[in-house]
């Protein structure tokens, strides 16, 4: 009886050994194509690119949301915007009063205290678990089940710029004399792993690259000065932040090889809603970051798992930001873990070469976003967003407006740039799938604007249009 301990021991052991230890890489407003492996023909990604051709790229991955809080938030918890009631970056409404036809629901702008995160179930699972970068959700990520918190905060961009002093910036208020932002997380990144590289660990790298102030390295600048513009991409500043998150990947690949752990990691790459419009574009695509067209929310994501991931292999079905819960759940314990009461589904099956059943995919946003005033690619003038919902399910997305009750329908299989409007030509699919969407709705409570703005000016809004269209052709 004796030995009875010693074998607990080294049971306990052994379970603790093989759990693979994940690093979750995720980006801020990185577009669909805004990786060579997507691509770009101006932006360089080797190591990002070493990593997808090690594993399975998603070519029908979506964010949760348009935008940075909200996508976060689904993402985390694994429940759709409704649930979590963060629906946009803070509560306050956004764009010209004078524009907006409806009230719009304001939300909330942290996540609420006690509420399931996949950073709490691996915590709770034996897991040394670090957010290392931007955290948006809150005062403080360790409420959500984080041992170690660098720079995160309520702050959706990097507080003084990418470059030091950073004021009171947890874990960054000493740093080397213009040590570049993603440099200091990816060293961060490195000294939690090396730290913990006996024991489980869940690294949660979220880079505020490549979010605004657009600022890149004086090297890095000056090397893409030198480079031919692509027919894509052409922008200096952003290629230069790319090149910087790349260059970081490549230094905590080489360090897991040579802490002989990188067969034991899961590498999953992500980013939280669409290319900056300004600066990048995802076309074919249509839209941007805080549209909800298919180039605000879909953007580049893959798997790298040694021994479970086949390389060098594609996934063409639909996912989306909350089936990141139960994947993440799953991964950790080696089964599907039912006891998730989430949205989403562990995309695992998927990762192992088989299929998950067929389900519609749900988007919804009771508010507006403002427009960049941009002429090229600009779906709407005044705003990037107004109050919608939206489903896609299959090949069709139907996409509906608060204002007016109408709706766009598109076949995504033959027109991905969203193109063609076929609601009137296709009625019985539109009124199938938004039947779906109102289902959907009253399922999660989803809270709807009705009340009209009382400061709304139908005539100011019809001359800003106008004007704009004039000032652009």
């Amino acid at each position: 009886m004796r030995w009875a301990p010693l074998i607990l021991l080294l049971l306990i052991s052994a379970s603790e050994a093989i759990k693979p230890n994940i690093l979750f890489i995720y980006l801020d407003d990185f577009g669909w194509r805004d990786t060579s492996y997507s691509g770009s023909d101006f932006y360089e990604t080797p190591n990002i690119d070493k990593l997808a051709k090690g594993g399975m790229a998603f070519s029908n991955a979506y964010a949760a949301a348009a935008n940075c809080a909200p996508s976060r938030a689904s993402m985390i918890t694994g429940t759709y915007s409704p649930r979590h009631q963060i629906y946009n970056v803070g509560t306050k409404p956004r764009g010209k009063t004078k524009f907006r036809k409806l009230e719009h629901i304001s939300g909330k702008s942290s996540l609420s205290p006690g509420v399931k995160t996949w950073s709490k179930f691996a915590q709770e699972s034996g897991y040394k678990t670090a957010s290392i970068g931007k955290w948006h959700l809150g005062k403080d990520p360790k409420d959500h089940g984080f041992d170690i918190n660098i720079s995160g905060s309520q702050s959706g961009s990097p507080p003084k710029g990418y470059f030091p002093p950073h004021g009171k910036v947890p874990g960054l208020e000493q740093v080397g004399e213009n040590e570049y932002l993603t440099d200091s997380l990816t060293n961060e990144t490195i000294k939690f792993i090396r730290k913990n590289s006996n024991k489980p660990w869940l690294t949660y790298l979220s880079h505020f690259a490549v979010h605004t102030p657009l600022q890149a390295k004086t090297k890095d600048i000056n090397k893409f000065k030198n480079k031919a513009a692509g027919s894509l991409h052409n922008h200096i500043i952003m290629a230069g932040m790319i090149k910087a998150v790349d260059d970081g990947v490549g230094k905590i690949i080489s360090t897991l090889n040579e802490l002989k752990i990188k067969e034991n990691t899961i590498i999953i790459f992500y980013s939280d809603n669409g290319g900056y419009g300004p600066a990048t574009s995802m076309h074919p695509l249509k839209g941007y970051k805080g549209t909800y067209y298919e180039g605000g929310i879909r953007v580049p994501f893959f798997v790298n798992w040694p021994n479970v991931v086949a390389s060098d292999t594609h996934c063409s079905t639909p996912i989306t930001g909350v089936d990141i819960y139960p994947t993440i759940c799953e991964m950790i314990i080696g089964q599907n873990y039912e006891n998730h009461k989430g949205d989403g589904v562990s995309i695992v099956p998927l990762l192992k070469g088989n299929k998950i059943k067929d389900r519609a995919l749900y988007w919804h946003f009771p508010a507006y976003l403002q427009s960049y005033q941009r002429a090229d690619e600009q779906p709407d003038p005044l705003f990037r967003a107004r109050p919608c919902s939206v489903i896609r399910k299959g090949r069709w997305k139907l996409i509906e407006y608060f204002e007016n009750n109408n709706v766009e329908l598109f076949d995504l299989n033959e027109d991905i740039g969203e193109k063609n409007n076929l609601s009137k030509r296709r009625p019985e699919i539109a009124k199938s799938l938004k039947t779906h969407l109102d289902i959907w709705r009253k399922k999660t409570a989803a809270a709807v604007p009705m009340k009209k703005n009382p400061d709304y000016d139908a005539e100011a809004e019809r001359r800003a249009i106008i004007e704009f269209g004039r000032t652009n052709n």
